[in-house]
């Protein structure tokens, strides 16, 4: 049985946190992403971000974990995508997995970022140090 967390959260999050919570005794691998705020974008200077997402978010990302779960034998998942107002280096995104073997950790992490990327109904507004913003994938 994998144990399993997800979450859309208002409040920061820790990488150190998802670790802890997907480590197993019997997994010799824990494999975790963080996606954190970074200063630029297409040559722009970016001083902060917002992201919002949709009501059925939380939802969306327990489906796309559902899937990962009937991929990969993983001891743990965890999955927190961040809303609300981020500052430069805050962790905005963060999966973790754990496995008895790497390769399989390896593979369900990115598989876990790509897709939840692809399927999640979160939006980016990025604020400019020019005082402009835009919205990043949002329909």
């Amino acid at each position: 049985m994998t144990d399993v967390r997800v979450d859309i959260s208002s409040t920061p999050i820790e990488v150190t946190d998802h670790e802890d919570f997907v480590a197993r005794t019997h997994c010799g691998a824990v494999v975790s992403f963080a996606g954190v705020v970074r200063d630029h974008d297409n040559g722009r200077n970016v001083m902060g971000l917002e992201y919002s997402a949709h009501p059925s978010a939380e939802e969306v990302l327990a489906q796309v974990v559902q899937l990962a779960v009937s991929r990969w034998r993983l001891g743990g998942i965890a999955v927190t995508h961040r809303v609300g107002e981020l500052a430069i280096g805050e962790p905005a995104f963060i999966v973790a997995v754990s496995s008895a073997h790497r390769d399989e950790a390896f593979d369900a992490c990115r598989w876990l970022v790509d897709e939840t990327k692809l399927q999640l109904p979160v939006w980016k507004r990025q604020r400019f140090t020019d005082g402009t913003s835009e919205w990043v994938n949002c329909p």
